[in-house]
């Protein structure tokens, strides 16, 4: 067995005791293949040592994918190195493109988390890129071009390749201070994950949660604290698409993924991140409780030219394609559009005083009463009485279970209490798509 010593070796960081087998070790070389267990889960772990990757480094990184696969455990990545070694000609664009077709292989498979240390540009920013989390320290650095030769061409960003630049981007998942921080998160995720697709979520032991759910100074973050348990929420993404929270998490002690939206408006950045981390969930079978309280998307000729409307789609066809279990919470408003996207899920909680409707009450209400309220001597104000008259009427949680538009109608202080009952009650689903090859949805 060995154990790592240095303070650059963060493999003994990211295993349990530091304690690991080395697969296939050569004194030369600048990956090192692990494999032991982190946070109680079997795990490999690959790791960079900052030199240039040569072709045999390469056929080591997809051989230790490939065995992944076969045994069903989980990989993750930690990213230092210059580049490839270009001594070695194109045969290093073979091996680095072998390496990207191995990644996009086993995605889907066995989790995946890309843990950048170091430098990590070009064909090896892809694959890090493309694992299902990407987890950054400060002190790394992550470009498809390096920043320097893009400035040289006149295009200079200020803070191009570092930790921060990645995580507005919505490549890094997770920004930590070094790479021994960044070790400790990768563990605890691994922890998180199921150890493949055909594996159960992970189970622990159930904490109540933080706070209450409070409708009034509703906050996404604050929301979702108040159904998870206790200290449980790992979030991601959270220099990305602010109106959206995105985290894992448990529930009465099993895994979940939350998705929480604020009051505010969803751009196509707040969309494209609840898109790709439901994605992720679906991928290895992690319920989905969605929290949906937004004025919902973005309203907007130039968000829609800008990819509003594309990615709006895919949202939508992410939620109606997920076969994992779905749980929508409806704590605020979600009206036309927003609620077909968000809470097409197997149970949904409406929270009395949300309002579930088509159109704006205001826009119903004009339409619904318009020969009226054109009659009456104050249109602005009878418009708002109407309005609200109809949102009581139609678009209140009791009448969303009336209609079949949702399941429960719950106050506040019940929601905890309705979701561990509806994720119970879900706990078995099993659901099989179409055969088809793939969907072909809006990316």
């Amino acid at each position: 067995m060995a154990k790592a010593t240095s303070g650059k070796d963060v493999l003994a960081t990211f295993f349990d005791e530091g304690i690991f087998s080395v697969l296939g070790e050569c004194a030369q070389g600048a990956v090192k293949v692990a494999f032991g267990s982190a946070n109680g889960q079997p795990v490999y772990a690959i790791c960079q040592n900052g030199a240039a990757m040569s072709v045999k480094d390469a056929e080591k990184v997809v051989k230790a994918l490939e065995i992944a696969a076969k045994t069903g455990n989980p990989v993750v990545t930690f990213y230092n190195s210059v580049g490839s070694k270009l001594e070695e000609g194109l045969e290093t664009v073979k091996a680095a493109a072998a390496v990207n077709a191995a990644v996009a292989k086993l995605s889907g498979v066995v989790p995946q988390i890309a843990v950048v240390t170091g430098v990590c540009g070009a064909s090896y920013a892809l694959a890090a890129a493309a694992a299902d989390v990407c987890i950054m320290s400060e002190e790394g650095e992550l470009f498809l071009t390096a920043p320097f030769t893009s400035a040289a061409k006149g295009d200079k960003l200020e803070g191009a390749g570092k930790a921060e630049f990645a995580a507005k981007a919505g490549v890094a998942a997770l920004v930590v201070k070094n790479a021994e921080e960044a070790a400790q998160k990768a563990a605890e995720l691994v922890g998180l994950l199921p150890s493949n697709n055909l594996a159960g979520p992970a189970v622990f032991e159930t904490a109540e949660p933080a706070g209450q759910l409070n409708l009034a100074k509703y906050k996404a973050a604050e929301a979702a604290a108040a159904v998870v348990d206790a200290d449980s929420a790992v979030e991601l993404y959270a220099g990305y698409g602010k109106n959206v929270y995105t985290a894992l998490a448990t529930v009465g002690g099993s895994v979940v993924g939350v998705v929480a939206t604020e009051k505010d408006v969803l751009c196509r950045a707040c969309v494209s991140k609840a898109s790709r981390f439901v994605r992720l969930c679906d991928a290895f079978s992690i319920p989905v409780v969605t929290l949906v309280n937004t004025e919902g998307f973005a309203a907007s000729c130039s968000e829609d030219a800008a990819g509003g409307l594309r990615e709006a789609a895919r949202l939508t066809g992410t939620y109606a394609d997920a076969t994992t279990a779905k749980v929508a919470v409806v704590t605020g408003k979600a009206v036309g559009a927003a609620y077909m996207a968000l809470a097409n899920a197997d149970a949904v909680i409406a929270v009395k005083g949300a309002v579930i409707a088509p159109v704006e009450p205001e826009v119903a209400a004009s339409i619904l009463y318009k020969d009226e309220l054109e009659a009456g001597s104050n249109i602005a104000a009878d418009t708002v009485k109407k309005a609200a008259a109809y949102a009581a009427e139609v678009c209140s949680a009791d009448a969303a279970v009336e209609a079949g538009i949702a399941d429960f109608a719950v106050d506040a202080a019940a929601v905890r209490a309705t979701l561990v009952a509806a994720l119970d009650m879900l706990s078995t689903k099993r659901t099989q798509r179409l055969p088809k090859k793939h969907g072909n949805m809006s990316l």
